[in-house]
């Protein structure tokens, strides 16, 4: 939590969160001061995510996630507290000041990513120089015989790793010590000669005397990429985080064609698209992306002019890349290889989209052809017509059900039913997978009953899995205002006087000060559908911060969210004292009916001094209704 005075504090003052959202996911206006999106958090198709500019703070009403701009970029970076804080000031241009961590555990993790990514951004420098060398040079031949020119080898900051295992350690001695450069995943060593001991140590000094053995005779480390062209692997924000190298020789110790670093503290698979750094701007401008398999067809239809696509990166495309994409875009074209490897990468990548709530399409290259080798053989104009005329997903899953299942037979049609049913399954929508069902019982040939009930099967099945939450209770208006002034505590206007003063009062209009001493003297809150949040509230105090950051459940917390973002007419002293009168008629009338039920149980009991105590009561109640009243027609005449 920031402070003031402290560089958090600071920096928040100036951070725009909805600015700082709208650099990762897609905000449209959808009130005043309100601006909504798709969660980045959870899967969803309709938008539950919500950012209020004014008050500075998010909300899922889908998945409960909330928090301020801090919380917002260290949840989707997955980073520490303090690196979110330096993270969103060097967005702003906020001169950084010396990191603090909260425990030591976290400042190493901190220090041990720095490094890394410094290494990372100082290897993919040391390759690039070594591609204008001499040695680079069938390198060079390699990249301009895949149609790539000085532009693009710059854009992409490819590169050449030289044939010698030590030149790469050697650039980096002095800079970093032998432990960080194996964490990196630019070096192997060959783990059978690591020399083990099993002998017990006797005592302390024994130990740090084995430990000092152990690193002496530690296997020495040499480079992973030897003669291969190398592919800098960046993150969404621009930095290199690993490589690809694709090697320039076929004999048999060369290893694989493409050697990709092994995952690391600042590098996991799973979890990055290649390109996309480059292609989100594009992506967002033209509403979809185009998805590929590897490097060099993503670089390749980025020089053609298509620069809003992006490939999977050293694996089968995953959840948490489509997670990532969702991001950006709801809308791709999958073009992988139409070989019988790239038509089953393609159906695993369109049931991973479908999950996600993708619109999707598929391209089809011609047989033989990927997308590197058909622009540079057919050109990008012949690419970009085959890119207009892309199938729809289930259009050409079904071509390739009848393809590899002829639905002449009984015998065809159960298997393409099979191959298909998965799919559909996969559908969120049930309007969609309905007319999917259609489709495919006109297209395949049986009979659309047997797969209405298949699917109902599967509805059946999804709903059970489903965890149902309880419908919040309805609140008034009242209520809802007092909610609003509970939250104000501690908002201040920049101009140092609070957000809701009124111009030319006597005194300072201090909402939460005002509703603070209703509630406490008078209890108007007690028995509301909202009592257990405003009493939450009113507990915080003043000085606790944020009131979406208190410990509420998460009903509470999802109706604190609902209030906030529902704002629609400024917190007046008028407004205010309406609400409070309003809760003081209420509060009333819940007295008075309890009074009218006790005189029935004290009649039935002959009770005849209570009824007259009781009645007095209720008398006295009808008056304070009734003054009540009249306090609420005067204000509503002024």
């Amino acid at each position: 939590m920031s402070n003031p005075g402290d560089f958090a504090y600071t920096v928040k003052q100036q951070a725009d969160i909805v600015r700082i959202v709208g650099d990762y996911i897609k905000l449209r206006k959808t009130g005043a001061q309100n601006f909504s999106g798709l969660c980045p958090f959870h899967n969803e198709k309709s938008p539950s995510f919500s950012v209020h500019a004014t008050r500075q703070f998010y909300h899922c009403f889908g998945c409960q996630a909330s928090g301020d701009v801090f919380s917002f970029v260290q949840k989707i970076e997955n980073i520490t507290f303090p690196e979110a804080v330096r993270a969103v000031a060097q967005k702003l241009g906020i001169p950084l000041p010396k990191a603090t961590y909260n425990t030591p555990a976290e400042a190493q993790e901190a220090r041990q990513r720095g490094f890394l990514l410094d290494m990372n951004e100082q290897a993919c420098e040391f390759f690039r120089d070594q591609l204008r060398r001499p040695e680079g040079a069938r390198a060079r031949e390699y990249l301009a015989g895949r149609g790539l020119n000085d532009e693009m080898i710059q854009r992409f900051r490819i590169g050449f790793a030289p044939d010698s295992g030590f030149v790469l350690k050697d650039f980096f001695k002095g800079k970093f010590d032998e432990e960080l450069l194996r964490q990196s995943g630019l070096f192997s060593w060959k783990t059978e000669d690591i020399r083990t001991d099993a002998s017990p140590a006797s005592n302390s000094s024994t130990n740090q005397s084995s430990e000092n053995e152990a690193a002496k005779s530690a296997p020495p480390i040499y480079s992973k990429f030897r003669n291969r062209v190398m592919f800098p692997i960046a993150s969404e924000q621009g930095k290199v985080i690993a490589f690809t190298g694709r090697t320039l020789v076929t004999d048999e110790k060369s290893g694989p064609k493409y050697l990709n670093s092994p995952e690391t503290a600042v590098y996991s698979k799973s979890k990055v698209l290649f390109n996309l750094d480059l292609a989100k701007e594009a992506i967002r401008k033209l509403g979809y992306a185009i998805l590929v398999e590897g490097q060099m067809d993503c670089i390749s239809v980025y020089a053609a002019g298509f620069n809003n696509v992006i490939a999977s990166s050293g694996t089968a495309f995953t959840e948490l890349q489509a997670k990532l994409l969702g991001r950006f875009t709801k809308n791709v074209v999958v073009n992988f290889d139409p070989d019988t490897a790239g038509a089953a990468a393609t159906e695993r990548t369109l049931g991973l989209l479908i999950e996600e709530d993708f619109q999707v399409k598929v391209l089809t290259l011609e047989s033989g052809f990927d997308p590197d080798l058909y622009i540079r053989r057919q050109g990008k104009e012949a690419y970009e017509k085959a890119l207009g005329g892309s199938q729809k997903y289930f259009d050409y899953l079904i071509e390739r059900a009848r393809t590899q299942f002829p639905v002449r037979s009984a015998e065809g049609k159960v298997k393409a039913l099979n191959y298909l049913l998965p799919h559909i399954q996969r559908v969120p929508s049930r309007i969609v997978r309905d007319e999917l069902a259609q489709e495919i019982a006109h297209r395949v040939g049986i009979d659309s009953a047997v797969l209405r009930q298949e699917l109902r099967h599967a509805a059946t099945d999804r709903a059970a899995a489903k965890v149902k939450s309880a419908p919040e209770g309805q609140i008034t208006q009242a209520e809802r205002l007092l909610i609003r002034a509970l939250a104000s505590a501690g908002e201040v206007q920049s101009n140092g006087t609070h957000a809701s003063s009124r111009d030319g009062a006597d005194v300072e209009f201090d909402p939460a000060r005002q509703a603070r001493f209703a509630l406490h003297h008078e209890h108007l809150h007690e028995g509301l559908a909202a009592e257990s949040l405003l009493q939450a509230l009113l507990d915080a105090g003043p000085e606790s911060g944020h009131p979406m950051d208190l410990p509420l459940s998460e009903g509470d917390r999802k109706l604190l969210a609902s209030v906030l973002m529902n704002e629609e007419e400024d917190l007046t002293p008028e407004l205010l004292e309406g609400g409070v009168n309003a809760l003081r008629r209420n509060s009333v009338r819940r007295r008075l009916e309890q009074v009218q039920r006790d005189i029935v149980e004290a009649s039935r009991r002959d009770d005849a001094a209570r009824v007259a105590e009781l009645t007095a009561e209720k008398l006295r109640l009808k008056r304070l209704l009734g003054a009540a009243k009249m306090a609420s027609d005067v204000d509503a005449a002024d």
